[in-house]
């Protein structure tokens, strides 16, 4: 038996093994504490430590998290991968974003980037597609997939809702999706907008020769989810929307297994996401966010606009490389890009981003002056003249649709 107490869960000399989930935190030492308490509070709370000290057995503390780097504001610590469940997500992050976020010892705290060892990241199933839905599902190959959110995002009509989704994809958009917040009202029933939407959706690919698709949100109780998935397979859709942050991990693993069986690609919503990760010095990273929903098995995932949108500036790209990463041989996600985008800032972002992303305009398409078709239009020219290498203040000498948007929007990013 030895004794255990905070002190022993640092070690600056500890090397991390192959089998050791390794995170990195940001962290503000609570009143009264210097980092190296601190790091000794985090690495025991998060494994098997407690506030009294404890005489225990060598094997028990062989499951003990090691702080082994710690540094001005930020530490490293070592879980051993024997206090996970392989598969379970929510066990996981219970562990290592649970009662820390909320100790007396640190001010503030945030899980801002995680190492993830082989035997515990192929234990979940990753994605099906990931970036061949461009070439599996959609003609999107060679180029950025395009998507659009119908606007207003909610209070059209079924029948509005699926006239600007044909609208759009007649004009050249790849996907419709519905916004994170439109399920099941009683403006726009879920079941009717699904087989309306795929009846215009294959309306508009007997017009234009290209194949077209439906982001469905079927976000809910876990077994409504299931249930809508269902009929979004049974009209020929390719995906399915959920809101992975609202509805959980255990929720998302759930539908990632049902997906499959039907051979649906998944979009994640990251709706609730700041909530976590829009403080630099408190909460969950984004990047540790998205790194949870590759292991659990969307296809792609919204990941900002790096600063040229609506939304707060983040890591885009790099949040976007490591989805793109090799993991294990795991599937790559496709990041999407979305919020205040429209044709004026497409050349900037691409330059940021790259070309193997989706890109979801809203307003940027239906607010153009001449209405939704025209918009999808002007922003398919603003990508194809990124692809041809042709400004598009050139490009758009000879495109009307493209020279409307940038007359009405410049380049200006919105607010």
């Amino acid at each position: 038996m030895t004794g255990i107490e905070y002190a022993d869960f640092v070690d600056t000399g500890y090397r991390p093994t192959d089998t050791d989930l390794v995170c990195e935190f940001v962290l503000e030492p609570g009143e009264g504490m210097d980092m190296m308490d601190a790091a000794g509070r985090v690495a025991s709370e998060s494994s098997n430590g407690t506030w009294a000290a404890l005489n225990v057995s060598d094997r028990v503390t062989e499951l003990s998290a090691t702080a082994f780097d710690v540094g001005d504001g930020r530490i490293a610590v070592a879980y051993p991968g024997a206090l996970f469940e392989g598969g379970n997500m929510p066990q996981v992050l219970s562990c290592i974003a649970g009662n820390i976020m909320g100790m007396k010892a640190v001010e503030s705290i945030r899980l801002a980037d995680c190492e993830w060892p082989e035997e515990l990241a192929t234990s979940f199933p990753g994605p099906q597609f990931g970036s061949r839905v461009k070439t599996e599902i959609l003609d999107a190959e060679g180029r950025p997939a395009t998507a659009t959110v119908p606007k207003p995002k909610v209070g059209l009509s079924t029948e509005e809702h699926a006239q600007v989704g044909y609208d759009a994809w007649v004009g050249g958009v790849d996907l419709l999706k519905d916004d994170e917040n439109l399920t099941d009202q009683s403006f726009n029933r879920f079941d009717e907008r699904v087989k309306r939407s795929f009846e215009m959706r294959d309306r508009a690919e007997d017009e234009t020769g290209d194949r077209k698709d439906y982001l469905v949100n079927i976000t809910a109780e876990t077994e409504t989810m299931l249930d809508r998935l269902e009929l979004v397979a049974e009209q020929g859709g390719g995906f399915v929307m959920v809101d992975v942050v609202t509805c959980g991990w255990s929720s998302v693993q759930t539908v990632r297994e049902h997906a499959e069986k039907h051979g649906l690609a998944i979009h994640a919503h990251r709706a609730m996401h700041a909530a976590f990760d829009r403080l630099e010095h408190h909460g969950v990273s984004m990047r540790v966010l998205a790194q949870v929903a590759r292991l659990c098995g969307v296809d792609h995932i919204h990941t900002g606009t790096a600063g040229l949108g609506k939304l707060e500036n983040e890591d885009t790209v790099g949040i976007n490389d490591w989805l793109k990463s090799d993991l294990y041989g795991t599937t790559d996600v496709l990041p999407c890009a979305s919020g205040g985008l429209h044709p004026g800032i497409v050349e900037p972002l691409l330059d940021a981003i790259g070309t193997d992303v989706i890109v979801q305009a809203g307003g940027g398409i239906h607010g153009h002056p001449d209405g939704t078709a025209a918009g999808a239009r002007a922003f398919r020219q603003a990508i194809d003249a990124y692809q041809a290498g042709v400004p598009a203040a050139e490009y758009a000498e000879d495109h009307a649709e493209l020279a409307a948007a940038l007359d009405k929007w410049g380049t200006d990013t919105p607010r």
